[in-house]
């Protein structure tokens, strides 16, 4: 339906107040709340005592204003407020007003934050713990690429250029050959005589489309390669 100008200028005035009157709410809440056994019950009444708290300034709805809000039947929420309480998301504090002597309550939203923060926790201890067991495999690698160069640097005696560090860690990180396969095409090089990286680099093409996979296949490889030379 299309809306007369009166009603597009309404609209636009509906949108600011919604901008202006925005509540801060804990994403964690929002992308973890399964995995933190809350059902979407619990979940949007956690939202709306944000919502009052931070909007309308009200610590303590009554469970009338909850549940007209949120659409329930009278005495519905009564066993969810319980619920988180029994289960440490809400509490409900009480302070006396020493000059009136009026008794007030405020729902406590502090195991709330307190879940979310023990949830946080747990995913980066498990992220560190993923990261700490990746790392001694990277750090064997890094040893076994440099002991690489060194090996390639006596043969070649001489220092290695940047590029031909760079194709080194290429056959390792990107092709997947294993150091001793390259250690041994190294070897079929010298003793070819063609000691330069292309000439190493089609022998390991070579193997690779012959499916050559373990020093023992390029040896047999290389073996029967020589007899058919012959």
């Amino acid at each position: 339906m299309a809306l007369t100008d009166g009603w597009k200028v309404w609209a636009k005035g509906v949108a600011y107040g919604m901008e202006a009157g925005s509540v801060q709410v804990p994403s964690l809440l929002l992308t973890h709340y399964q995995r933190l056994g809350l059902e979407d019950t619990e979940v949007m009444l956690l939202l709306q005592l944000i919502s009052y708290k931070q909007l309308e300034n009200n610590d303590f709805p009554s469970i009338e204003q909850l549940e007209q809000r949120m659409g329930r039947a009278p005495g519905e929420l009564s066993s969810v407020i319980q619920r988180l309480m029994k289960q440490n998301w809400i509490a409900i504090d009480v302070e006396w007003d020493e000059r009136t002597g009026i008794q007030f309550e405020s729902y406590n939203l502090t195991g709330m934050y307190e879940h979310l923060a023990q949830c946080l926790a747990e995913e980066r201890a498990a992220m560190r713990q993923r990261t700490d067991q990746r790392e001694p495999a990277a750090a064997q690698q890094e040893t076994s690429e440099r002991n690489l160069f060194v090996i390639f640097e006596k043969e070649f005696a001489r220092p290695l250029s940047p590029m031909e560090c760079e194709t080194i860690s290429g056959w390792v990180d990107e092709d997947g050959y294993p150091e001793e396969l390259i250690l041994l095409a190294l070897k079929e090089a010298v003793f070819a005589g063609k000691v330069h990286f292309r000439y190493i680099d089609r022998i390991l093409l070579e193997w690779g489309r012959n499916r050559v996979q373990t020093v023992e296949d390029a040896k047999a490889y290389a073996q029967k390669f020589r007899s058919l030379g012959r």
